[in-house]
């Protein structure tokens, strides 16, 4: 077989995985695709080296395990989080894996609290290191429907206010670096439409699990906006989905699916391997586009999920409104 054809069927085949969720969301994916030869390099040795990334929710989980894996390639890793103890604890693993003392500092910040938000900022303004990342990876998914300080419904809040903010807060230390925001989001966010008329959650029987895939859209659908927005600042922002990973925050928020999935559930290393690759790789992959296994995926998979470009900018407004910045609109088709 010809290298264009063995090309061609190995994307074919990543392809299938994908779209048939179940093997291409689990550890059957991932093991399949890294022995297609269309599986991209990894980041080279000390790629990271002299730069600085900030991590959100790095105290346990896919978060942990992105700032261990940013550390090994050399960056001095900012452990946001809301527990300084859990934060210390991994930001000495951190310096173990980075192999020197000062590979990891610890902040304190509630991702869902716009005022947390604003205040964490304003210190690392202050502090004034230029980040080549951040990485949104703080999430959240309740059984019941709780607010936020500022009154919005808690995975809105956490999956896409508090990082909108933080991400347009820090933009002059992330323009600095040509840096990259990366939102952690979730495959089950190709089961649910934007919530445009209802963002906050207000009406209609509470699900968590729906709450969660609904913020999970509203990450995805705002890459292009964000795209637009950042591109004169050279920074890019990126979303990648880990597939089904086994965390401390799967098996207490869905145990049911933790339980009968087990057996095929991707390591918290293979869960976070996109997110590092795209935090690291050279040059930085394009703008505004959703990655899953190091490859660029579809934001929908369903018909009933897509969102007209009007839909997406009314949500940005919803948003921008939220967290206090002007909206400046200007409209480019997603495609």
């Amino acid at each position: 077989m010809s290298g264009s054809l063995v090309i061609g069927a190995s994307r074919a085949l990543d392809t299938v995985l994908d779209r048939t969720v179940v093997p291409g969301f689990s550890r059957v994916g991932s093991a399949v695709r890294r022995r297609l030869p269309t599986w991209p390099d990894d980041p080279r040795p000390g790629a990271l080296a002299g730069r600085h990334v900030a991590v959100t929710g790095a105290s346990s989980g896919l978060g942990r395990r992105t700032a261990l894996d940013l550390a090994a390639l050399g960056a001095t890793v900012h452990l946001v989080v809301r527990d300084a103890a859990r934060g210390a604890r991994v930001a000495a693993e951190a310096e173990a894996a980075g192999g020197r003392d000062g590979a990891a500092r610890v902040w304190v910040c509630d991702v869902a609290d716009l005022d947390s938000v604003r205040a964490f900022s304003s210190a690392f303004l202050e502090a004034g290191i230029a980040l080549r990342g951040l990485v949104h990876n703080a999430g959240a998914l309740p059984a019941a429907r709780i607010e936020s300080p500022q009154g919005h419904e808690l995975t809105m809040a956490l999956h896409v206010l508090g990082p909108v903010l933080m991400s347009e807060l820090l933009l002059p230390l992330l323009s600095a670096d040509a840096g990259r925001v990366v939102l952690v989001t979730s495959g089950g966010m190709y089961t649910q439409a934007l919530p445009v008329d209802d963002p906050d959650f207000v009406r209609g029987e509470y699900g968590g699990a729906v709450a969660y895939a609904r913020s999970k859209r509203g990450q995805v659908e705002l890459l292009p906006v964000l795209a637009e927005r950042w591109r004169a600042s050279r920074v890019t922002v990126h979303a990648t989905h880990p597939g089904w990973a086994s965390t401390p925050g799967v098996t207490s928020s869905l145990p049911r699916f933790a339980t009968l999935m087990g057996p095929v559930l991707r390591s918290e290393s293979d869960g976070a391997d996109t997110t590092t690759w795209v935090s690291a790789v050279e040059p930085a992959p394009a703008s505004g586009h959703l990655w899953h296994d190091r490859r660029r995926r579809p934001r929908n998979m369903l018909r009933r999920t897509r969102a007209s470009d009007e839909a997406r900018w009314r949500f940005w407004e919803w948003v921008a409104d939220a967290v206090g910045v002007p909206a400046r609109r200007r409209f480019t088709r997603a495609g």
